[in-house]
């Protein structure tokens, strides 16, 4: 996930409080476990503001809000908010590299340097030795970009960054390991991708993920920012970040180019679930690309509660109530997203206006997303 600069605010108690409420689209409101587990997370792990949606099997959608949408002001968390979704990005951009490997223009298997020469070259790392599948499934051996980028990160928000300045941070570390031999969430994979799908299609990436998944799947709140745009277009709750000091600082207007392909959309937690349910229902790819994409290796650490997968763009979660869901989530500075949809058509995600600066934080917002998936009659 796109997690960039942890730096912990140490036992901070963010008494932002506020109340929450759950909007259903055909019933009225209630109380119920997931508005509960929400409100844990404003009042236990200080997230100033928390908004979800929970599809049910039968496609029903409930919307939930807890907290303040803006500290400064405590004006609500406005209903299905847009948010910046991080690193979801990854499956929207693993989704069009596969429809691209279905229409024949791209082979998972075949060296990136068929298709980017020269790009990867660095202590460990040749993009003769490393594929395509190997970058989507994080198994290149490319290391992260994140501390570097965010070792101050009031100083870089409002900078704009070049995807090859991103990928030139992990090109001067030493490969983690040799291509296919380990396992390492590292932003800079899906840099590559990014420039994989540009070079291959001749257009922006953006543009080929908004003219290939956002509008087809009529996905009207989520969207690609311009370059240069820092503002979030649609009503949103704030988003709050520790600032050198460790007091929360208000960055919701950023530059997002520092995630790029790996982590720069912006989208809803409707759209989320939207985008996830036809991804798993096979309306984006090929049921031999979709295989693929759900074929995983072991990925240490990429959850709080450990045993997750990960496939080519997509992660595996583990449902209290029994079996598995698929699941990406997203950590960009000033947002927390977790998602999941399950095979017989449960989705949920849960967004939260706050980075994760402790491991409890990030064991209970996970758990309220189990919640809001095995609570569902």
């Amino acid at each position: 996930m796109l997690i960039i600069g942890l730096s912990a605010c140490e036992d901070e108690d963010f008494p932002f409080g506020g109340g929450g409420f759950a909007v259903e689209s055909t019933a009225p409101h209630r109380s119920d476990a997931v508005q509960a587990s929400l409100d844990r997370l404003v009042h236990e792990d200080g997230f100033p503001g928390v908004l979800a949606a929970v599809t049910e099997r039968d496609g029903q959608v409930r919307d939930y809000t807890a907290g303040v949408g803006d500290v400064a002001t405590g004006e609500p968390v406005p209903v299905n908010g847009q948010v910046r979704i991080a690193s979801n990005t990854k499956m929207f951009v693993a989704t069009v590299v596969l429809q691209l490997v279905g229409e024949g223009e791209v082979e998972l298997d075949a060296p990136i340097e068929d298709y980017l020469p020269n790009l990867l070259r660095g202590d460990g790392i040749d993009g003769r030795e490393i594929t395509v599948r190997q970058v989507l499934q994080h198994t290149s051996g490319l290391g992260d970009n994140d501390v570097e980028l965010a070792a101050n990160y009031s100083e870089v928000q409002h900078t704009y960054f070049e995807p090859q300045e991103l990928l030139d941070v992990a090109l001067a570390k030493k490969a983690l390991f040799p291509p296919g031999e380990g396992w390492a969430y590292s932003n800079p994979n899906y840099i590559v991708a990014g420039l994989l799908i540009q070079k291959v299609t001749g257009r922006p990436v953006g543009e080929v993920i908004t003219k290939r998944i956002i509008k087809p799947l009529a996905l009207s709140e989520t969207y690609w920012p311009a370059i240069g745009e820092q503002v979030i277009r649609g009503e949103h709750p704030h988003g709050y970040f520790p600032d050198s000091s460790g007091a929360q600082a208000d960055v919701t207007v950023m530059d997002p180019s520092m995630a790029w392909a790996s982590g720069q959309l912006v989208g809803t937690p409707r759209d989320l679930n939207r985008f996830l349910t036809a991804l798993l229902d096979g309306e984006l790819l090929k049921p031999e690309q979709l295989e693929q994409m759900k074929t995983t290796v072991e990925a240490p650490n990429f959850d709080a509660t450990g045993g997750a997968t990960y496939g080519l763009g997509i992660a595996t979660f583990r449902l209290s109530c029994g079996g598995t869901a698929w699941t990406h989530g997203g950590d960009a500075p000033g947002y927390t997203t977790r998602n999941a949809v399950t095979e017989d058509g449960r989705a949920a995600t849960i967004a939260a206006t706050g980075a994760i600066t402790e491991l409890p934080a990030a064991q209970h917002i996970e758990q309220a997303l189990d919640t809001a998936l095995c609570s569902q009659p």
